[in-house]
């Protein structure tokens, strides 16, 4: 590690840089322009939105929930490798290079995506989101190189702020574009087409800042041993015999596995409650996508300021509710108007539970413990969670109805609160760390 690297204001600001880049993935690809995009892809195949599979029929939404299951799943266990060699052989930016051309280069080529070629374009957005995840990995290990501890807090936020305000750039031009494609010349299909190739250059483009700035790899040469190639499985054996040792860590862990199932599931999949059971218009979901991405700021601040008064861990659980809350509600949703109240509180809620489940989770950790490890092993657990939840969602969807695999997300909030409230009875451990 070079000391001139720690603190410096030009590496810092080219780290938060890169998430002024993916975020543009996130808002556009796996919020907004995209799966509502991909939901006229599937009517135009079949009016019902089915997609054939051989002899069996899959509804659209079922199919995209898989398609983003498999990809996390993909990510979980590749990165068990790759973390590994990345460590040992010191060249962790060229893992973020190689992830940021897998993914930029899949959002451009989602220009592609027709109903002609409905596969290839499923196997496409698979690769966008593989390069997505997989970039993270090796973007968020740079910030103990680059920070010192009393600054990584501080840094991390800045680089959420970048994220958060470079993605609304570029979803509001592409919006204009969308809403405006007649005026163009261009039908609005076409004009969702152009925004993936906008968001793979702006990825790819501005990602070129913490490819410059950022630490350099090592150069040494390097052998791959089959040490090297398993030490991701070995951290995580190493987690969960520290765990062991533990009372509150294993228990935390579990409530956010729990609650994260539903909450990434609600922020996957959203936008398609909105187009197949609202039909709500592609120019109303966009607008409702920006709402929740300002909505969240305040959002973010409120449950900061509330945890400060009444603790983190009852404030997981009030946002676990409002959770239950939102899921009754949208089971009860059926006009665009009521879509965009139950927005403002998603917007409201989401702003601030995975902020709050990262600081939560750092003020339980033993200064003794290895930290890093701990939070590959958060990161594992969230990314598991986003399998199990967009996955669960599609088969029920599938078998049961949207609606009914929305309510169905309650059961996994209930089990969180139950892991909660027993996290209560240590109230003076608690109250120590801030909790």
């Amino acid at each position: 590690m070079n000391p001139s690297s720690i603190n410096n204001k030009t590496t810092t600001n080219a780290w938060c840089m890169y998430d002024w880049a993916n975020s543009v993935y996130s808002l556009s690809i796996s919020t907004a322009i995209f799966p509502m995009y991909y939901g006229g892809v599937a009517e135009t195949i079949n009016k019902q939105k089915l997609i054939t599979i051989g002899s069996f029929s899959v509804s659209s939404a079922s199919m995209y929930s898989y398609a983003v299951a498999l990809s996390f799943l993909f990510v979980i266990f590749s990165n068990l490798f790759l973390s590994g060699i990345a460590d040992a052989s010191g060249k962790k930016k060229a893992f973020l290079k190689t992830f940021t051309i897998i993914g930029s280069t899949g959002c451009a080529l989602l220009y592609f995506f027709t109903p002609s070629t409905f596969w290839i374009g499923m196997v496409i957005f698979m690769i966008a989101t593989i390069g997505y995840a997989g970039s993270l990995v090796f973007y968020n290990a740079y910030l103990p190189e680059i920070a010192s501890p009393d600054k990584q807090d501080k840094i991390s936020a800045r680089g959420y702020s970048y994220g958060y305000l470079g993605s609304v750039i570029l979803l509001i031009i592409n919006l204009i574009l969308v809403l405006n494609a007649e005026k163009f010349g261009i039908t609005k299909g076409m004009a969702c087409q152009i925004s993936f190739i906008t968001v793979g250059i702006w990825w790819l483009a501005f990602a070129l800042i913490p490819f410059k700035y950022l630490p350099k790899d090592n150069k040494q040469p390097f052998v791959l041993t089959k040490e090297v190639l398993f030490k991701g499985f070995k951290e995580l054996k190493t987690v969960f015999k520290q765990l062991k040792k533990q009372k509150d860590i294993p228990r935390f862990l579990l409530a956010f596995f729990f609650y994260s199932i539903g909450v990434q599931t609600i922020m996957y999949l959203a936008t398609l409650f909105g187009t197949d059971e609202l039909k709500i218009p592609a120019e109303g979901l966009i607008k409702v996508v920006l709402i929740i991405q300002l909505v969240a700021v305040g959002g973010a601040f409120l449950i900061s300021r509330l945890s400060n008064k009444i603790g983190n861990i009852k404030t997981l659980m009030l946002c676990v509710l409002i959770c239950i809350g939102i899921c009754v509600a949208a089971y009860y949703t059926y006009t665009e108007f009521q879509f965009n109240l139950l927005a403002i509180l998603v917007g409201l809620m989401m702003g601030g539970i995975q902020s709050l489940s990262r600081s939560t989770f750092s003020k339980m950790l033993p200064a003794s413990n290895d930290n890093a490890s701990f939070f590959s092993f958060y990161e594992f657990t969230e990314k598991l969670g986003i399998v199990i939840g967009t996955a669960s969602f599609g088969v029920i969807t599938q078998l049961l109805g949207m609606r009914t695999s929305i309510v169905a997300l309650i059961l996994f909030f209930i089990v969180s609160i139950s892991i909660l409230l027993s996290l209560l009875s240590t109230k003076k451990k608690l109250h120590k760390s801030g909790l």
